[in-house]
């Protein structure tokens, strides 16, 4: 069976953060839907400044955890900042954790996880601009380029790509993970 993942991005996403994990999924054979508040592109963030703009696969609306393996959260701080206020992106990330299925944040990308209400008792990594955040929402936080939890992918920064991309693939190839839940 083919793998299908979901990145859930918007405008401002960290454009590394998208990129490469789409990248390194594709080359495993996964078939990764870039999912969004609306259709057409997303513009991304790189280095301080607007970047290239990206196709949106699919709309959120159209969507359901149900047809996916897993879940992919890019950091930046726009884009995080606009997921965690919109309810149908709190939900479907909630979904994929009521289904036990991988999930895989970087960056400021735990802030969404934090309104999802899913991190109390995980241990997990981020930028370290949101440790405060995640420690106040009841998460274990460590100061490492990958962290892994029970199928919940956590890293710091675009630094920490090469690990965050192995373990993510790593943890889609095992599936579900009967202790990911929220």
């Amino acid at each position: 069976m083919k793998k299908r993942i979901a990145i859930l991005a918007t405008d401002g996403f960290e454009e590394s953060e998208l990129k490469s994990p789409k990248e390194a999924m594709e080359n495993e054979g996964f078939e990764v839907d870039i999912v969004s508040l609306k259709s057409g592109s997303i513009k991304a963030w790189d280095e301080g400044n607007w970047s290239k703009e990206y196709k949106v696969d699919k709309t959120l609306d159209s969507v359901s955890a149900n047809e996916y393996n897993a879940l992919v959260l890019p950091g930046g701080v726009i884009n995080p900042d606009k997921l965690r206020i919109e309810e149908d992106a709190i939900t479907f990330i909630k979904d994929f954790f009521k289904q036990s299925k991988p999930v895989a944040s970087i960056c400021h990308g735990p802030w969404s996880l934090i309104n999802a209400e899913v991190v109390k008792g995980r241990t997990m990594t981020s930028y370290p601009s949101i440790k405060k955040d995640l420690i106040n929402a009841g998460a274990n936080w460590e100061d490492k380029e990958v962290v892994v939890d029970e199928g919940l992918v956590t890293s710091r920064n675009p630094d920490d790509l090469p690990a965050f991309n192995s373990k993510l693939i790593e943890e889609i190839k095992e599936g579900k993970h009967d202790l990911q839940h929220a």
